[in-house]
């Protein structure tokens, strides 16, 4: 078993941060999304989208989508349950996981990949006009977290969940993408303070 990774991707990291969590070791191989490396036929026989991260079980089965390889090892190891136990700790956290990728992770995503000239080459073309389009999208959705934040300790309720691993990536991918987060944002700001200082936050 072995995983396919790049280190400065996000994407990579939202399961490195869970495997952390969980207190699961996997060997990770490095791909060079920037050399290209992840455009290669190769790679592809793993992930015909040509994406990282890709978990590679032992009998070859490949598992692509960062989300899709969080799933695989929460029914391997369930706790500390970072899903829910509950239905509605389950319902609770997939829609604030969804909330949290798709809008926040993807708008932020959008503006840096548009607008970084290291980009360049593998956002082809680059639309600027997206970019500025998405900076409004992500002050808002931390208007909104904000206000569920000023009422639980954690996006999805009491307990840490994968709800706040893609939150906290998202936040801390704005520093590359030059993104800021609001002055007001109070309730935010202890959120983040909070669950980066967890040890996973290191992963």
């Amino acid at each position: 078993m072995k995983i396919l990774d790049e280190r400065r991707a996000p994407n990579p990291r939202r399961v490195r941060v869970f495997l952390a969590e969980k207190g699961i070791h996997v060997p990770f191989e490095q791909v060079d999304i920037m050399s290209g490396a992840h455009k290669s036929a190769d790679f592809a026989e793993f992930n015909p989208i040509q994406r990282v991260p890709v978990l590679v079980l032992n009998d070859g089965t490949a598992i692509s989508e960062s989300m899709a390889i969080c799933r695989y090892f929460e029914a391997v190891q369930p706790d500390p349950p970072l899903f829910g136990k509950t239905p509605i700790e389950i319902g609770m956290i997939e829609m604030w996981n969804r909330r949290a990728e798709l809008n926040f992770f993807l708008p932020v995503a959008q503006y840096f990949r548009h607008t970084h000239p290291a980009m360049a080459h593998l956002e082809v073309p680059q639309i600027p006009a997206w970019a500025k389009a998405n900076k409004p999208r992500v002050a808002e959705i931390i208007r909104i977290f904000d206000e569920r934040l000023c009422a639980t300790p954690y996006l999805a309720g009491e307990n840490f969940s994968v709800a706040d691993i893609t939150a906290m990536i998202a936040t801390d991918f704005m520093k590359p993408a030059r993104l800021t987060i609001p002055d007001g944002a109070l309730h935010f700001k202890r959120w983040y303070a909070q669950v980066s200082s967890r040890p996973s936050h290191k992963a």
